[in-house]
């Protein structure tokens, strides 16, 4: 029996039909509950670490088959210009506030992560993680190897970052009375990357068109800006 359960752990497999089963479970809890603050990406995490620790299944063994998914990162980003090309005339009317909007949105974040940083008296290799933490996971990786962060911690981060801007989206976007499309898309995208983005579709085709030029421009605006902020600390 033993024997078995090694051999299916060590498969290849296992990382992705677990990784599949937790998402599929999460997405229908949160379809029967109808909770806003919960999202099927936090539910599944939840689920997959919580099988982890009871089995005692080493994360080596979960990430020969989950691994495969970082091969999706890249398509995906790529996939939000689709949305994008659907508003192109709401991008040409506004091109210049978007804009504006956007790096006034990198900005605030940097400076809110210095001020933290500062605040708390955390080391610098903390505050390199942090910076990219707004920005895409397979750009912000790049940014904080480059600047001497920690990888590893700038991706939980990013994760942690895109699960709480998508839980707090609707609330916040009802507290703030906010009835432009166009702005709600650029501040949920800006700051909470494509796990926010996929919360925008749901919003509309407005709102999700302008979060997925959020993310592609906020990651171009960090990159310069990251090298700049790692000087300050």
């Amino acid at each position: 029996m033993n024997n078995l359960f090694a051999y299916l752990t060590t498969n290849p497999y296992f990382g992705l039909a677990l990784t599949f089963g937790a998402f599929f479970l999460a997405d229908f809890l949160c379809k029967k509950l109808k909770i806003t603050f919960l999202n099927p990406l936090l539910i599944a995490i939840a689920i997959v670490i919580g099988v982890l620790l009871a089995f005692d299944i080493p994360y080596e063994d979960y990430n020969l088959g989950a691994s495969q998914f970082s091969f999706l990162l890249g398509p995906v980003t790529v996939a939000f210009a689709v949305p994008l090309y659907k508003q192109l005339d709401v991008l040409k009317k506004n091109f210049a506030v978007i804009m504006t909007g956007i790096v006034s949105g990198c900005l605030a974040s940097v400076a809110s992560v210095f001020a933290c940083c500062k605040l708390l008296g955390l080391s610098p290799v903390i505050y390199y993680s942090l910076i990219p933490k707004s920005i895409t996971s397979s750009i912000a990786v790049s940014v904080s190897e480059e600047i001497g962060g920690i990888s590893a911690l700038t991706v939980a981060l990013v994760v942690l970052t895109g699960l709480l801007g998508a839980a707090i989206a609707s609330g916040m976007v009802k507290l703030l009375h906010l009835k432009n499309k166009v702005a709600i898309g650029l501040a949920i995208g800006t700051c909470s990357h494509a796990i926010g983005t996929s919360r925008t579709m749901q919003m509309g085709d407005v709102e999700g068109a302008m979060s997925s030029l959020a993310i592609v421009v906020a990651g171009v605006v960090t990159v310069f800006l990251a090298p700049v902020a790692a000087m300050l600390l």
